[in-house]
């Protein structure tokens, strides 16, 4: 069931709003007041349905979507970075987000929508998935995110009039995935990075993608914010609570659990990526998933063998396709 805008005190609000046909359901919007107009962390997606809920969400609270200051922006997926297109033409708002993030918005932004299907089906036969499982990708159309106004580094303060509002560079679910301390209110918005039941997707994409290490970035991004003491959470998805840093230990012992359950997977005898994503536990039987979640799938099982690779358990074997693994 997805709430209801909620006024959390200190002049901060929050908005759920609508993410059609996915299992997440809503994106919680804040919104952040200060002279200048409010400040919105995250937007939502890029849809109708979500604009309206956005819009009159905020009416709720007698703030105009064209009022808004700027929005900061936790990272580049769509369920997030959306509407702040919508937002900035709405009221002429400014548009912030990581360094990192916003270098993958200009490439997204340069790539037709055909480009990115043929590149889907060359990852998936690079995997080592067989011919009899590929078939042309659904046109999953999705509009990439506005390119934003300003870039953000790690311990930036945002454009925020009199308050204190900070980025804490996160990496791991996206290159550029930032959280926001609030140090005034001593409140953490931590977007994707620390959600309160559920992992965030950390993949590496393409799959042998050199020299990046996401789930090794997420892992120490976790330990970042572990140390911090804050009284509340704000997460992107679900609810508030607190613990930060019991939550991000929690987060942490799962992957080290999937991290020897792949290790498991692999021997002396080299094993295809498609093989080994195959023989993992997923929350849907393998046989069920769609392209889309295999493909998925198979992005975070790269991310933590290269984690292997990494720590020197695994290696790859050979530099021809498709991809095979086995133990170091």
């Amino acid at each position: 069931m997805q709430p209801e805008p909620e006024d959390l005190g200190g002049g901060l609000w929050s908005v759920p709003v609508p993410i059609p046909d996915n299992p997440l359901a809503y994106t919680l919007v804040y919104a952040l007041e200060s002279p200048q107009g409010p400040v919105l962390i995250d937007a939502g997606w890029h849809h109708e349905d979500a604009w309206a809920a956005l819009r009159d969400g905020l009416g709720t609270f007698g703030i105009d979507v064209a009022d808004v200051h700027g929005v900061v922006v936790t990272h580049y997926h769509p369920d997030h970075a959306g509407l702040a297109g919508r937002v900035r033409e709405t009221s002429g708002a400014w548009i912030a987000m990581h360094h990192a993030d916003a270098e993958i918005v200009r490439l997204f932004r340069s790539v037709g929508q055909g480009g990115r299907r043929s590149f889907e089906l060359t990852a998936l036969r690079r995997a080592g998935a067989s011919e009899s499982e590929l078939s042309p990708p659904p046109d999953r159309r999705v509009d990439p995110p506005a390119e934003p106004d300003r870039e953000l580094s790690d311990g930036d303060l945002v454009d925020l009039p009199g308050r204190r509002l900070r980025a804490i560079w996160t990496p791991g679910h996206s290159p550029g995935h930032i959280c926001l301390h609030l140090e005034d209110g001593d409140r953490i918005f931590t977007g994707d990075h620390v959600l309160p039941r559920i992992t965030p997707h950390i993949g590496l994409y393409p799959y042998d993608i050199p020299d990046v290490d996401p789930l090794s970035d997420f892992l120490g991004s976790l330990d970042k914010v572990s140390a911090m003491t804050v009284d509340e959470v704000l997460p992107a998805h679900q609810y508030r609570f607190n613990g930060l840093s019991g939550r991000a230990q929690e987060i942490i012992e799962h992957h080290e659990r999937r991290l020897a359950e792949v290790t498991a997977l692999l021997s002396s005898r080299p094993t295809t990526l498609w093989d080994i994503t195959a023989g993992l536990t997923w929350r849907n039987p393998w046989s069920e998933m769609s392209q889309f979640a295999r493909r998925m799938a198979a992005a975070e099982a790269a991310a933590h063998i290269r984690t292997l690779e990494t720590r020197g358990i695994a290696r790859r074997e050979g530099d021809d396709d498709p991809l095979r693994y086995r133990l170091r």
